[in-house]
Order: structure tokens, then C-alpha cells, then sequence
């Protein structure tokens, strides 16, 4: 517990001395294809943001954050991130998948099923890809290759990235640098983030579903 608790205290540091630039730089890395998880940076800034830190032994004058701030570059960092992957995509992704799918089992046909559903659903995929773990880093893949509309992709990458990056500033807000606490609320959120996309999807699918019965009967007629 003791080694934990200087490894925690160490990120925290880091992220301190790193400032605001830093959080940007590692969202960057998080929400690209490097595994680089945004607990370790938005937690330790949430805490440094918190009256808990102002007042702790570990204080260092310069270090301390605004928590508005910090979620903003956060957001910005994982925007910068998804969009790295976005046009990676974009430049190698579809004749590389074409070319090795073979090997993953991945038809041309299939392939292009896989892209005429994300230019269908592309925002409900994108928004709720951002909140669940792993999958998070890699949902600016598909669109990059579907080439979805810059637009969209940044509102939708923007509004999963910000509710996740807010949670977890809050947690390090709230919980400090209590190890046990920040592990606790950190699988809630997971818990409560996975439930609330099934959630959408599930009502996302029935609204598609009836309005495209509606259209079908319209054409009928």
C-alpha cells in the first residue's frame, strides 16, 4: 500500500510539474493509439484542482490546477488524439485493411458492410465508443476510413470525451490521493459509462428502427 501510495504521489508530481500543457500532450497520447490510460493523467489533475491539495504536505506553490481548465485541455488533448487516428485512417487504413484482411477473416464484402454502417451510424458509435474503456482509443479508427464528417466526428469525439474527462477530474477532486476511494469510484464510473451506452444504443436502435418502418410505409402509399 505504501509503494502504491508513492507511486500515486509521483504521477501526481508529474502531472503538476507538466502543467496544463501536459495534460494536453498525454490526453494525446490516450486517445490515440498509444496505451496510455487517462485515469493516470485526469484523476491526479482533478486532485490538484482540489482544497484538499492546497492544504496537503505534498503541495508545491505553481502546481495547483483549475478544474474548468484542466477537463478543457483534457478535451483538447483527446480531440488532438482522435484526430491523429482519424487521418491515419484516412491516409493507410483501407488499403491496409484490404490488403492483410484476409488474414484477419475480414472479406472485402464485409469490409464494406463495416463502412456503410458507420457512415449510418457513425455518431452514435463515435459518442458512445468514448466512453467505453479500450475501445475509446480506437473508435476514430472506423471513422477516419469511412471519412466521416469533420464536423460531426469533433462534436461527437468532443461531447464522449468531455463526459469522460470531467468524471474522472471529479473523482480526483473528491477523492484525493486516496488509492482505495479513487479505485472504487474509478470502476463505478466504468460500471455506470458501459450501462448508460447500452442504454443509448438500445433506445438509439428502437428510434431507428420505428422510423424506418415509418418510411417504408410512407413509400407504400
Amino acid at each position: 500500500m505504501e509503494m502504491l501510495h508513492g507511486v500515486v504521489e509521483w504521477i501526481v508530481a508529474v502531472v503538476g510539474q507538466w502543467g496544463y500543457v501536459g495534460i494536453v500532450i498525454m490526453m494525446f497520447l490516450e486517445s490515440s493509439c498509444f496505451p496510455f490510460p487517462s485515469e493516470v493523467v485526469m484523476i491526479p489533475a482533478g486532485y490538484l484542482a482540489s482544497p484538499a491539495y492546497l492544504t496537503s504536505a505534498s503541495y508545491a506553490s505553481g502546481h495547483e490546477m483549475n478544474l474548468w481548465v484542466a477537463i478543457i485541455m483534457g478535451i483538447i488533448g483527446s480531440w488532438l488524439g482522435a484526430l491523429f487516428n482519424y487521418y491515419l485512417a484516412l491516409a493507410l487504413g483501407r488499403p491496409l485493411l484490404l490488403k492483410w484482411g484476409k488474414y484477419l477473416l475480414i472479406s472485402e464484402k464485409n469490409f464494406e458492410k463495416g463502412e456503410k454502417f458507420f457512415r449510418s451510424h457513425g455518431e452514435i458509435s463515435t459518442f458512445t465508443g468514448r466512453l467505453i474503456p479500450v475501445i475509446r482509443q480506437y473508435i476514430s479508427l472506423p471513422a477516419g476510413i469511412a471519412r466521416m464528417n469533420m464536423a460531426h466526428f469533433l462534436f461527437w469525439t468532443g461531447l464522449g470525451a468531455g463526459i469522460w474527462v470531467a468524471i474522472l477530474a471529479v473523482i480526483g477532486y473528491v477523492a484525493g490521493q486516496n488509492s482505495e476511494l479513487i479505485q472504487e469510484y474509478s470502476r463505478e464510473a466504468t460500471i455506470l459509462a458501459v450501462g448508460s451506452c447500452v442504454a443509448i444504443i438500445i433506445v438509439y436502435v428502437i428510434i431507428h428502427r420505428r422510423r424506418k418502418s415509418r418510411q417504408s410505409i410512407a413509400e407504400t402509399k
